[in-house]
């Protein structure tokens, strides 16, 4: 297959991405990666990952070949029935269509899937949930709160958190079909469950459907392409998994819903099934969610004004993370490459020095020799004190970065949602006068898009009530490091 860039797209560090313009052809290597990218080469032979939205795949007929090999797991796109039922996607063989491309739900992109029924849409269709003839309500209701700050979530008296710990390698069909498991443990059971990233990965594209037009659904971590035993990826992989668990915790809606609570705590392998399957034949998903929503307030004029605030403070606060991020990428390589290398240099310098000094023959400059010799070893100790300091301190600095750089991206869609519920009603009187709706109509419009108003401020105020946590934590964290690091070399 080959396929013409659409895009510009650079590449950042040390993501196994690709750099590539506008009107390049590349060789599609592998389209099969999922997560919205596939793998590509270039003219020059340089190959890489590539957002699959980004690029234009030629039409040709693809027939898929899948081999059983050793070191495959579940960031491949084959795989046997995990649960031996056919109605899930991200398992068993991906059906490809005529672009080569995966269909189905399973292979989700970094733009959250539309969810809306109507296919040519690109943006939210708030027209599902303002018009519909809603579900009787049922037992799972969403409450909204007024606080001083605005709306809010009912949030839990005792916290949800997780630890996903000992990953295992495991292996299936006689050794041939190989796996990383996980144990996820939350503290309201305090017992283990295990999950492979195949399991993780269905958790979100259930999360995404019937949540994503209210809460903001940050992706995964992305599939690997090689090296996905490799002991240092697979740390990396646990501690991101981590990071995505915790902030589901920490969302009071996400966190009491059916499907998460199953993720966490089922008993056994019937027990997970089945909750499996009802989820996947969950009907309330997608905009119909506002039906579940509760404010204990009166209905709420529109909010476009903070609506437009929020959004561009979020613009905003996604340039300046990716900044940091870009900004922290260079300076973690300049301090594990040349500025070790130059307090080396530095320090051999002077070592080199006193050596020369030593041939003099004459008496009284010990002192001097010594203190320079002393002075050398020093500065190879603080290169190497410079070379390990960016895991102390960078590193959780720039986890944090990258999370809030997946959940600013999933913001657009919830904000969209609204923005056209809001053009809906404007439009209202003149869809009356066209015979469309009717009177009535116009007010359940009114009264639901006021709904999905004390929806949006809630997840508002959630996200910067978490940003200020989070940002006060990981500078404290920085910076206790860093006096340490300015310590230590003093010391």
């Amino acid at each position: 297959l080959t396929a013409q860039v659409m895009y510009d797209f650079t590449a950042e560090p040390g993501n196994n991405e690709l750099t590539v313009k506008e009107g390049e052809i590349l060789t599609i290597i592998n389209q099969n990666v999922g997560g919205g990218w596939v793998e590509a080469q270039n003219s020059k032979g340089e190959c890489g990952l590539v957002p699959e939205d980004y690029i234009q795949v030629s039409r040709f007929f693809v027939i898929r070949v899948c081999a059983y090999v050793g070191e495959e797991d579940d960031d491949g796109e084959w795989d046997e029935e995990w649960d031996d039922s056919r109605s899930t996607g991200g398992d068993g063989d991906t059906p490809v269509d005529e672009d080569g491309g995966a269909t189905g739900h399973n292979l989700h992109s970094h733009r959250k899937r539309t969810l809306s029924k109507f296919p040519f849409s690109k943006t939210p269709n708030p027209e599902l949930y303002l018009l519909a003839k809603l579900p009787p309500k049922g037992k799972d209701r969403l409450p909204i709160y007024i606080a001083d700050v605005g709306p809010v979530w009912l949030y839990p008296e005792s916290p949800l958190d997780c630890v996903v710990a000992d990953p295992k390698k495991g292996s299936k069909l006689y050794g041939l079909k190989s796996y990383i498991e996980y144990q996820v443990t939350p503290n309201t059971t305090s017992r283990p469950v295990n999950h492979r990233y195949k399991h993780f990965d269905w958790l979100y594209e259930r999360l995404l459907e019937k949540f994503g037009s209210a809460v903001p659904i940050p992706s995964l971590p992305d599939k690997q392409v090689t090296g996905r035993f490799e002991e240092e990826f697979i740390k990396m992989r646990m501690e991101r998994l981590q990071g995505w668990m915790c902030r589901m915790c920490r969302h009071p809606v996400i966190s009491r819903s059916e499907v998460f609570q199953l993720f966490l705590t089922y008993n056994d392998e019937k027990e997970w099934k089945t909750g499996k399957r009802k989820a996947e034949k969950d009907e309330c998903v997608g905009p119909l969610i506002f039906s579940t929503i509760d404010p204990e307030a009166p209905e709420l004029d529109s909010v476009e004004q903070r609506c437009e605030l929020f959004s561009k403070f979020t613009k905003s606060m996604d340039d300046g993370v990716k900044d940091l991020l870009n900004v922290g990428n260079i300076h973690w390589k300049r301090c594990t490459g040349p500025l070790p290398k130059e307090y080396q240099k530095i320090g051999k310098a002077f070592q080199n020095l006193s050596s020369v000094f030593n041939t003099s023959g004459y008496q009284g400059e010990t002192t001097l020799t010594d203190a320079l010799t002393a002075a050398g070893k020093t500065y190879e100790e603080i290169a190497q004190i410079v070379a390990e300091q960016p895991k102390k301190d960078l590193h959780f600095l720039m986890e944090t970065n990258q999370e809030y750089k997946g959940l600013l991206g999933s913001f657009h869609d919830t904000v969209a949602g609204h923005k056209a519920a809001i053009d809906k009603v404007k439009e209202a009187d003149k869809m009356m006068l066209a015979g469309k709706i009717t009177t009535q109509d116009k007010v359940t419009m009114g009264k639901r898009t006021s709904i999905m108003s004390y929806s949006l401020q809630a997840e508002m105020n959630h996200f910067h009530s978490n940003r200020i946590y989070d940002y006060n934590r990981v500078m404290q964290h920085y910076l206790e490091e860093q006096i340490r690091f300015y310590e230590t070399v003093r010391d």
